[in-house]
């Protein structure tokens, strides 16, 4: 095997983007608590403009990386939500009802234990859905690192799980962090809505009018208030599954978009948001209301709404254990999403502006995940044998 070929064999390791994730967090940290951490913070507030007889966008630089890269993040979670509900896990409801249920249940804990926490200050109650969200890059990623100790029902049960947990998200964000609404813009937006409608109705093949009437929608979306991710889920949902030659647009943009994204975009975000900076910060501060309900929420929240939840369906008998999965296993499993990270980080933006507030979110989220992490494996590795090993005994 030539190096060219081990390093593609790597990059497509199903562990390779949480590996990816974790590298640009802690270069991150590093940064954010060095020399260079002034012109960290400098570069991320330099704003770009693009503007046409003074009317257009001007951002900073991290509002386009959390509201323009991570539309593709969000355009890719919305391909793999078609996919999934076409001819994938969500199609069949009867394979929805237990992770589903969990999912819920993995959103409502640990949303109540971060208001239970900060309920009584109406600032940062603002933040109840930063615990709710589920990393699936991380969580994957640590599952594939413990190979054939997972059984491959438990791995189908946290992949449904998180997809549905990343619906949620997007519903949480569509419903409850848009900004105060501007009507004209949203009318506007019905315009390439429209056209992409009629494009998906007429079986149009060429994809990039549809991508370039996608990026219209973001640009009105973002201008009416709306949360500007959403434009990327709602303009996947208009890429078919099958053209009119039998080829898979969809299938296409997925496949191709997935290692830059994994790798680039996400990467990028966490590197501009992750980073923590320590400096005057003691005990005391990673023990307020709001770094703590955060971490709390991630660690306790998740494995009390996800096993909880699943424990109280299979004894009720409405559902059953993942195939080939015991009790402890499920348990490590529900550890994992407390993995909260990408989406955690996302939503805290949407959440707070206040740099103060968003260490305190980073610390939260870091914190919660981290634990989160190490519990799982831990439980795993310790609840699971190698299924050769399990064969080889009872030969």
């Amino acid at each position: 095997m030539t190096a060219f070929q081990r390093i593609e064999k790597l990059f497509h390791h199903e562990a390779a983007g949480g590996v990816a994730l974790m590298l640009a967090t802690v270069v991150a940290f590093i940064v954010a608590n060095s020399a260079w951490s002034p012109a960290y913070t400098e570069t991320l507030h330099v704003y770009f403009s693009v503007l046409l007889d003074g009317e257009g966008l001007s951002k900073p630089l991290i509002l386009w990386i959390n509201d323009g890269l991570m539309a593709i993040f969000f355009f890719l979670i919305g391909l793999e939500l078609k996919r999934e509900m076409l001819e994938g896990r969500l199609k069949n409801p009867a394979n929805v009802v237990l992770p589903g249920v969990a999912a819920l249940g993995g959103m409502a804990a640990p949303a109540l234990i971060f208001l239970l926490f900060n309920g009584s200050d109406p600032v940062h109650a603002k933040g109840w859905a930063i615990p709710a969200a589920t990393d699936i890059a991380f969580a994957v990623g640590i599952v594939a690192l413990l190979g054939s100790r997972v059984p491959s029902g438990l791995k189908i049960f946290l992949l449904t799980l998180a997809i549905l947990d990343d619906l949620g998200a997007i519903v949480v964000i569509a419903l409850f962090y848009t900004a105060e609404l501007k009507a004209n813009y949203l009318l506007m937006a019905l315009v390439p809505l429209g056209l992409m409608l009629m494009r998906n109705l007429l079986g149009h093949h060429r994809m990039a009018p549809t991508l370039l009437l996608g990026l219209i929608l973001w640009v009105l979306v973002l201008k009416s208030g709306v949360h500007a991710t959403l434009a990327g889920v709602i303009t996947a949902f208009f890429i078919p599954l099958k053209d009119k030659y039998g080829k898979s647009p969809l299938h296409s943009l997925e496949h191709g978009l997935h290692p830059y994204v994994m790798f680039l975009i996400v990467p990028i975000f966490a590197f501009s948001n992750a980073g923590v900076n320590l400096s005057g910060m003691g005990f005391g501060d990673l023990v307020q209301p709001l770094p703590l309900g955060i971490a709390l929420g991630l660690i306790l929240g998740k494995q009390i709404g996800v096993f909880g939840l699943t424990f109280a369906m299979v004894k009720a008998g409405i559902g059953r254990l993942p195939e080939g999965a015991n009790w402890l296993q499920l348990y490590g499993i529900s550890c994992l999403a407390g993995i909260g990270f990408t989406m955690s980080l996302f939503i805290g933006s949407l959440s707070f502006e206040s740099n103060t507030e968003m260490n305190m979110v980073r610390v939260g989220v870091l914190a919660g995940s981290l634990i989160s992490a190490a519990l799982g494996y831990a439980v795993l590795r310790y609840a699971g044998k190698p299924r050769e090993e399990a064969a080889g005994r009872t030969a």
